[in-house]
């Protein structure tokens, strides 16, 4: 368990979509990020690239600075990762968002929507966890 550093890391993340808002009255809902990369209107790409970028990079900088990956590491087969990554490009289109847009934006505006999106995002999360380690035995 880390404290400090989930603790720095949430303050970023605080500190960078409330940037995101204030200076181009954006919200960071990665998915609509994204999205919204691949039919960027003129003068709308620059930004969204710049914020995709910055993803792996703080991660990349947090390595280097920690030299600890925090038990982080990719255990499961490619074909698993690439078929949860596409399912939850659908769930984030079926929602009208994801996580960092619901559960990060939505929450601190104080969104009804958004309450009830996060709350079936745990919810689905905390059954898919059960039922793989404890129904299919997995780990």
């Amino acid at each position: 368990m880390t404290p400090l550093a989930g603790a720095a890391g949430g303050a970023l993340i605080g500190l960078a979509t409330a940037g995101l808002l204030l200076v181009l009255g954006r919200i960071a809902g990665i998915s609509g990020i994204l999205g919204g990369a691949f039919a960027a209107e003129r003068g709308d790409l620059a930004w969204r690239l710049t914020f995709l970028a910055g993803l792996p990079l703080g991660a990349w900088l947090a390595t280097l600075a920690t030299g600890d990956l925090h038990g982080f590491a990719l255990t499961a087969q490619p074909a698993l990762l690439v078929t949860g990554g596409l399912l939850v490009g659908f769930g984030t289109q079926l929602g009208s968002g994801c996580t960092s847009g619901h559960g990060v934006c939505g929450l601190a505006r104080g969104s009804p929507r958004s309450l009830a999106a996060t709350a079936i995002f745990m919810a689905t999360g905390a059954v898919t966890v059960f039922v793989v380690r404890h129904v299919l035995g997995g780990t």
